[in-house]
């Protein structure tokens, strides 16, 4: 058995899962506590516009564990300075300083602007933030959020909420292979497996909201996905073996069953 002393650093906090979860899209806010806690999540994200202080049964931080790290995100915002003003919202309203910045004016496939998330960025890491923006999977992109002062990026997958897996992988594999910052596959991952797979690749973690939530256990769900991760990190860690296009037996072919 591997021992290793494996543990993420974002923002100054260790973290011992590498499981971000949602509080989005469940049919029942009462099982969020189940479920987050099930999943051994440390990071739980949700967005600042469910937070509604006047009515605790509305009020989803009311069912965030408490000794989670909450990572409120700008969902809504169509330019970087939609964003800022939510992110400082957020930090007023005592939702401490981390932020994933969201900046979507695409309605049909959702897909985030780039460019407006390099702007808030580099405004909201000026002012102390930690940062964390979700992006289409761009090299250039990665690197110019690494030079503003990201804490980590956040490629998607697939279109969020899609539950198609990881459509842009070999986008995101050369994320992993050049950027130093962490990196979080966000958006689309459907599946335990799926999430096994972007950890093999090397990625730091994955965040889960709508696979989780929208499956007919979200807790059991959960569970099966805090699995996974640590299944995939592990194997991540191992090494797995070298991919060959032709047959290589496990065993010797020649040298026995010899003639008389």
């Amino acid at each position: 058995m591997i021992k290793v002393k494996d543990k993420l650093m974002i923002g100054g906090e260790v973290l011992e899962s590498r499981l971000f979860t949602g509080t989005g899209k469940f049919s029942n806010k009462e099982v969020i506590t189940e479920t987050i806690e099930a999943a051994k999540s440390q990071v739980v994200t949700m967005a600042l516009r469910r937070v509604d202080f006047d009515s605790k049964e509305e009020n989803v931080i009311n069912y965030i564990p408490d000794d989670s790290i909450l990572l409120p995100n700008t969902s809504g915002a169509r330019t970087a300075e939609e964003a800022v003003r939510i992110a400082r919202i957020a930090k007023a309203a005592g939702c401490g300083n981390w932020i994933k910045i969201e900046v979507i004016s695409d309605n049909k496939y959702l897909m985030p602007d780039n460019q407006e998330t390099i702007k808030a960025t580099e405004v909201l890491a000026q002012e102390g933030f930690v940062v964390l923006p979700y992006v289409t999977p761009d090299l250039m992109v990665a690197k110019r959020l690494e030079e503003v002062g990201a804490a980590a990026v956040m490629p998607l997958g697939a279109p969020i909420g899609s539950n198609r897996g990881l459509k842009t992988k070999e986008l995101i594999r050369i994320l992993i292979d050049e950027i130093d910052l962490p990196i979080v596959v966000d958006a689309g991952i459907g599946k335990p497996s799926q999430a096994a797979e972007a950890m093999e690749m090397g990625a730091d973690a994955v965040l889960v909201n709508t696979a989780i939530a929208t499956a007919k256990d979200p807790v059991t769900m959960g569970r099966a996905f805090d699995w996974a991760v640590r299944a995939g990190r592990e194997a991540y860690l191992a090494g797995t073996g070298v991919v060959k296009n032709y047959a290589s037996a496990s065993s010797p072919l020649t040298g026995f069953l010899k003639g008389e």
